[in-house]
């Protein structure tokens, strides 16, 4: 039995490493106008915010779509898979995970297992590199989903924004001035709920103390097993180095790594926002 991983570009794992690990990654389209980029295929992060302050024009997204996915799956079935675990971008933001689950059913050339990450960036990428790590030693769809399982149940998620603005824009969160009243000087946090929708957490004054916030939080989370904590920004390089910092300071065991937002998040959350997912590293699963 020979299983594939397929995921989307919200994961933005690195080329070099979705290679290592044999992972299709599938881009989701960004739309300015009338123009429209592959994430991470003819636009990359740095360019999606460059591009994002210089317009006025709002961007807007469009999910992979099913011939993509027929393609990939084609693609797959003639390399000699027999399977593939999809995992993909929360479904509660985007409706790809059930239109996935619906056009499986009419796939005969490879079995198709779609898993809904019910996360984003690094939480999703990590699902991937779990998935990938046990497909490449020989582990099929029914060992890896139980674990895949595992590590998304111990995913935990802050994510800090600048604005709203973006998330109110695109439909990604809900009406959230009762929570934040006044958003004057104010750090919004939010994370994702157990049904994969962004909802708000918290909120801090200033960028030092939504870092205490996470340390706080993560310190009342309590795994078996290692833990990583990744650090996720939007052209918040400096902030990111020093919050990596922190994290190894605060928390010598983790392993700690970085990701860029892709623009295909980028466009919800804009620009200068960090993310934290902390969970089990999913190298020691």
């Amino acid at each position: 039995m020979k299983t594939a991983v397929i995921t989307d570009s919200a994961s933005y794992l690195d080329p070099v490493v979705a290679a290592q690990y044999n992972i299709t990654v599938l881009p989701i389209t960004i739309i300015f106008g009338i123009q429209e980029y592959h994430d991470g295929v003819d636009i990359t992060s740095q360019e999606f915010l460059k591009k994002l302050a210089e317009t006025d024009k709002l961007p807007t997204t469009a999910q992979v779509t099913m011939a993509q996915m027929q393609e990939a799956f084609d693609t797959l079935a003639d390399k000699g898979y027999d399977e593939a675990i999809c995992v993909n971008l929360s479904s509660g933001i985007t409706t790809f995970y059930e239109n996935l689950v619906a056009y499986s059913r009419q796939v005969t050339n490879i079995k198709v297992y779609p898993f809904d990450s019910k996360i984003a960036s690094a939480g999703e990428a990590d699902l991937c590199l779990l998935a990938g790590k046990m497909a490449e030693n020989g582990e099929n769809a029914d060992v890896i989903i139980p674990k895949l399982e595992q590590l998304r149940d111990s995913i935990h998620v802050s994510l800090v924004v600048d604005s709203l603005d973006h998330l109110r824009r695109t439909g990604r969160i809900s009406n959230t001035s009762a929570f934040f009243g006044n958003m004057l000087k104010i750090k919004p946090i939010l994370t994702f709920d157990d049904a994969g929708k962004i909802v708000p957490e918290a909120k801090e004054r200033t960028m030092k103390q939504a870092l205490q916030h996470i340390i706080n939080s993560i310190d009342q989370t309590t795994f078996d097993s290692p833990m990583r904590i990744s650090v996720v920004d939007a052209n918040n390089p400096d902030l990111s180095k020093a919050w990596v910092t922190a994290f190894h300071e605060h928390f010598p065991k983790a392993s700690v790594s970085t990701y860029q937002i892709s623009p295909a998040i980028a466009v919800h959350t804009g620009e200068k926002a960090m993310g934290v997912v902390w969970d089990l590293d999913w190298n020691q699963i």
